[in-house]
């Protein structure tokens, strides 16, 4: 298993158009992804659980990966994160 923590940067946080590209990233590999927020966790691969997670700019996310491709996973999530959030 995988961790990966960030910390948003985007002013508008984790809003429609950045969820939307983390979900279709996170829907690449076969490992099973989960995002964290201070209030709950829910699967990274899924559009209304990412929107509702409510991540404004300073918050932190916590991303747990856990599968066969979790090495691969965890960088280009973390990659990801880094160059749109």
């Amino acid at each position: 298993m995988k961790t990966v923590e960030y910390t948003i940067k985007d002013a508008l946080g984790i809003h429609a158009r950045p969820a939307g590209l983390l979900v279709k990233e996170a829907g690449k590999f076969a490992s099973k992804i989960m995002i964290a927020s201070p209030k709950k966790e829910v699967d990274a691969k899924r559009i209304m659980g990412v929107m509702g997670l409510g991540v404004k700019c300073g918050d932190t996310v916590k991303l747990t990966i856990e599968g066969a491709d979790e090495e691969t996973a965890a960088a280009a999530m973390q990659a990801f994160l880094e160059s749109n959030l």
